[in-house]
């Protein structure tokens, strides 16, 4: 049998192979409208920084390896010729895309930017043929953020792991940025690993950043499989949602709000949530609930993980009391009655996951799950134009392996 990153690459080659073979044409994209607008993510493809004229996420691409992947496809379009033959394209070379970032690892950032270079393709192609294109865009995205390959094998006696991770996010600010949740999910994919003399199970998706994605229910089709059904093969033991969040220390967020309240930062294509301090908003599509929703993971062994960071147990909340008007930082968690402004995770989409997850967990007394925020990934405070250096490479070697012991922690504690 061939390893991911083998039968990633035999399937991109046999598939653009096949498609440029059968339309010559296909060499050089001739289907392509360059004129259609781009989105904020797709518009950022371009930047460059420092004295290298080629752009950011270029580099990016090719240092992960990634570059054939992108060529293959945007040259594969123009040679599809029904809409069956596109979805197959998209759900292989999006899988493709995927395993390969899964099986080099270590840098999230390829992976991001391959897959925007990818959607604009996709969404400038002129097809000869009717298209729904916002489906075909949603096929690319799930089959290449793992969503639609996060099977469990059945094999008794063995624990569940599922987790979940972020792309970067702020790019606006800093265009070579990492997310350490991101790198993290890569890491984990299809791993079995043992803890406590027991086989772990891994399976891993990534999410994005943009809450257009949430509102049609990304997250619960996500999650769903592994929550719902007691006794079930897919069924997990353990679901952790990941994200990046403050400098310097880990936080086990142990209440999750309802609401999003964030003015200061938009998603990636700087669209705002739609709340504030003082009037948070419910997110769209979400099914009821209470407006908290606690954290079920055994926090006490998790926060004893060694690595560099301090672990924190963060059960801080800011609330609107029931009968009053203004928000209420709330050190040791809500009150009865109360409105969500912010879970401990903030009121950005990093607590909206965990609310999710953790409420379908909740609604069908699954298995235990909630958040993780990581420490920031940062550069060497010297290094404003370079891609890496050895401070980014330790800080990041140093968050992945220590979560990794957090979650096994966790793991081994249900």
């Amino acid at each position: 049998m061939l390893r991911p990153l083998a039968r990633s690459a035999a399937l991109l080659t046999l598939l653009g192979g096949i498609l440029v073979a059968a339309h010559p044409a296909a060499a050089t994209p001739s289907c392509r409208d360059s004129q259609v607008p781009l989105t904020v993510e797709e518009q950022r493809l371009t930047r460059t920084l420092g004295s290298d004229p080629a752009p950011v996420p270029a580099r990016l691409i090719a240092r992960g390896g990634l570059t054939g992947h992108v060529t293959a496809f945007e040259r594969s379009l123009c040679a599809l010729r029904n809409v069956a033959a596109a979805e197959r394209a998209l759900d292989t070379q999006g899988r493709a895309l995927w395993e390969t970032a899964v099986a080099r690892g270590g840098d999230d950032r390829p992976l991001y930017w391959a897959r925007v270079t990818m959607t604009r393709a996709l969404r400038q192609w002129t097809p000869g043929f009717t298209v729904d294109r916002a489906a075909l865009e949603r096929r690319l995205e799930r089959a290449s953020r793992g969503i639609t390959s996060t099977d469990f094998a059945d094999v008794p006696g063995v624990k569940k792991l599922f987790v979940s991770g972020f792309d970067p996010f702020v790019l606006d600010a800093e265009i070579r940025r990492s997310n350490p949740s991101g790198v993290n999910a890569l890491a984990l994919d299809g791993k079995w690993l043992t803890v406590g003399g027991e086989r772990v199970q891994i399976q891993a998706a990534m999410f994005p950043v943009r809450y257009a994605d949430f509102d049609h229910g990304m997250v619960e089709e996500a999650f769903r499989p592994h929550i719902w059904i007691a006794n079930s093969p897919q069924r997990a033991d353990l679901v952790a949602t990941v994200s990046q969040g403050r400098p310097g220390q880990f936080d086990l967020e142990v209440s999750n709000g309802r609401r999003r309240s964030v003015t200061s930062i938009g998603d990636n294509n700087n669209i705002w949530g739609g709340g504030s301090l003082t009037e948070p908003r419910t997110f769209p599509g979400v099914m009821r609930g209470n407006e908290f929703v606690p954290s079920t993971l055994p926090v006490d062994q998790m926060k004893t993980a060694a690595g560099r960071f301090p672990v924190l147990v963060n059960r801080s909340v800011t609330e609107i009391p029931a009968g009053q008007t203004a928000p209420v930082f709330r050190p040791d968690g809500p009150t009865p009655g109360s409105i969500a402004v912010n879970g401990g995770g903030g009121g950005y989409l990093s607590n909206e996951i965990a609310y999710r997850a953790t409420l379908l967990r909740s609604t069908f007394s699954g298995p235990a799950g909630g958040h993780v925020h990581t420490p920031v990934l940062d550069f060497a405070a010297d290094n404003t134009t370079e891609l890496s250096d050895p401070t980014f490479e330790r800080n990041r070697a140093d968050i992945i392996a220590q979560l990794r012991a957090i979650l096994l922690a966790g793991v081994a504690a249900v």
